[in-house]
């Protein structure tokens, strides 16, 4: 299996390109990388129907986020306010930061 070069990290806020929730914004609670999947903040809510168990003391209808493809996101820039690509660069430290193509701003804190 080919590895995808993954420019989303958890806490990151992303746009949603595609979809039921195409143009909301939710920061990533998750990572699936076998998948290819990133769970967002209160998009791709899924209702489930659950009887009462051990771990669960009161059954019901829980709705929970369901993962969507990481490609049918994009990183926002908290500078520029918009979804944005990325671009790698190398500080003088040696440590590898994402900027981005816009603004030229550093996305990692």
């Amino acid at each position: 299996m080919a590895q995808n070069k993954w420019h989303i990290k958890k806490d990151d806020k992303v746009k949603v390109l595609v979809g039921k929730d195409k143009g909301k914004i939710g920061k990533v609670l998750g990572i699936k990388r076998k998948s290819n999947r990133i769970i967002i903040e209160n998009i791709n809510i899924i209702k489930r129907h659950t009887r009462p168990s051990a771990s669960q003391r009161q059954g019901g209808i829980i709705e929970a986020e369901a993962p969507i493809h990481w490609s049918n996101a994009m990183l926002m820039c908290s500078k520029c306010v918009s979804p944005v690509r990325i671009k790698m660069k190398r500080l003088e430290d040696g440590k590898k930061v994402r900027v981005c193509r816009k603004c030229n701003e550093i996305m990692d804190s």
